[in-house]
């Protein structure tokens, strides 16, 4: 049994891994600044904490720090999604390596909408830095699941990523749809 620090985005990513890692001493870490606005960050907060709670695990939060994340992007928003992931990742390594865990992952690893390779080339590093292993599984394959069982649940299930550019790019899409649909 290794004791594992799980970084989480949200609750419906957080189903599978969480089944599937559960015969660890598992903890939760909720460090997301990229998430905007401050309500969405809530909802999904929300979410893992009532998860926590009734899992009974243990879960680690940060308050809402957006500037964290927009400072690593304002300037070069195509490389966004891997500053993201290392920023999330090497902080949760520090954590993990602060608090004696032994290993870390991450829910990101669930989404078929994520940058796999890239979430592990970050991990690995970030693991390197911080002396601790990074614990990789493909949790792809369970995604939909996951999804349906959120749904059933009435788990909170977001429509976009969670930084300020996804939200944007669902809006911009949504919107070339309605017009796409009136032509």
């Amino acid at each position: 049994m290794m004791k594992l620090l799980l970084h989480t985005c949200c609750a419906p990513c957080l189903l599978s891994p969480f089944e599937r890692l559960q015969d660890n001493k598992l903890a939760l870490f909720y460090y997301n600044p990229n998430i905007h606005p401050f309500e969405e960050f809530n909802q999904r907060l929300a979410w893992v904490e009532q998860f926590a709670e009734e899992a009974k695990t243990d879960l680690i939060t940060y308050h809402y720090n957006p500037d964290q994340y927009l400072n690593k992007v304002a300037f070069d928003t195509t490389e966004r999604c891997e500053k993201c992931y290392e920023l999330r990742l090497k902080e949760t390594a520090r954590v993990a390596q602060m608090k004696g865990f032994d290993t870390f992952t991450s829910t990101l690893l669930v989404s078929p909408y994520q940058k796999h390779e890239l979430i592990i080339e970050m991990g690995t590093a970030a693991s390197k830095k911080f002396d601790i292993p990074f614990y990789y599984e493909d949790f792809r394959p369970y995604y939909k699941d996951a999804q349906k069982t959120a749904k059933e649940l009435g788990i909170y299930r977001q429509k976009y990523c969670g930084c300020k550019f996804s939200l944007e790019e669902r809006e911009a899409e949504l919107k070339a749809r309605k017009t796409k649909v009136k032509e």
